[in-house]
This record gives structure tokens, sequence and C-alpha cells, in this order.
């Protein structure tokens, strides 16, 4: 009879599961650390520059429902440059400076209905670059931040469209 602890053949792992959260984000398939702070610093950019594009809006609307909706984008914009700014700080990185180049394209529309829509479009292009990075970020806190931007940057476009009287 053998004794079933004189195997004499060692068993060998190639990599013990529990280090797998040493792995670098990049190595996993998540976003790294660099990626994320161009990402959050192109957002923040834009998120400035259309936060000062809507108060300025809203001050020319003056009243009624385009300076309602100016007002409440502003304050949206405004929130989430706090939380970029935020995030690129974790990340140990230096914010960039505010206003990208939308703002002047923007302001160059004098017709503040075309202004909300050319907004409109500036936000889908942040839904577009948030849509595609989610799966790749790892921080949980992060994920949800740039979760939550992303409802709210969805249901702005559609309160947008509707003022600008354009189809969802």
């Amino acid at each position: 009879m053998t004794n079933p602890n004189d195997d004499p053949l060692p068993v060998e792992v190639s990599s013990p599961a529990c280090s797998m959260h040493e792995a670098d984000d990049a190595y996993m398939g998540y976003a790294g650390k660099d990626e994320l702070i161009a990402f959050l610093n192109a957002l923040l950019e834009t998120e400035d520059a259309v936060a000062r594009v809507t108060r300025e809006s809203a001050n020319a609307a003056g009243s009624g429902p385009i300076a309602d909706l100016m007002a409440a984008i502003q304050k949206d914009e405004a929130h989430f440059c706090e939380i970029l700014t935020r995030h690129i700080k974790v990340l140990g990185a230096i914010p960039s400076p505010p206003v990208g180049v939308l703002y002047g394209k923007a302001m160059a529309v004098p017709d503040l209905r075309e202004r909300i829509a050319f907004l409109s479009r500036g936000q889908g292009w942040v839904v577009r670059k948030l849509r595609e990075i989610l799966p790749r970020v790892r921080d949980n806190q992060l994920h949800s931040d740039l979760s939550e931007m992303l409802r709210s940057h969805e249901a702005n476009i559609a309160l947008a469209d509707e003022l600008a009287g354009r189809a969802p």
C-alpha cells in the first residue's frame, strides 16, 4: 500500500491568485494612471468651458426657460469640475488650466438656441468618451463619479435638445 504523503512530484503553481491585486492596472486591461490623468484633464477642460459658457448664456438670456436650463447645466458642470479636479489630485497630478478650446467656439455662436445645440453636441462628445472609458476604470469611487457624470450629461442633452427644438 502506498502512502498518499509519499507523492514524489511537487505541484507547481505559475502564480498565486492572491497576487493579482498587485498587477498593474494596464496589465489587467484597465486604464493606466497616465491615461486616466490625460482623460480626466481633457474632461476638466471641457467641463470648465461649458460651465463658463452656460453661465454667460444664462446671463444673456436673462430669464425664462433658456436661462433656467443654462443655470442648471452650469451648476452641474461646476460640480463635475470639482470632482474631476479632486480625482486628478488623488492620482498625483496637476489639473489642467481652466477653459478648453470649446469656450471660444461656443461663444462665437451668437444665437442662444444654436449655442445650446452646439453645447449639446459637445456634451455628446463627453458621453461617448465616458462610455468608452467606464469599463476600464478600476477605482470604485472614480467609476461611480464618472457614471454620475454620464447620467447627468445624458439628461442635460435631452433637455437641451428639447429646448433647442430638436428631437432627441
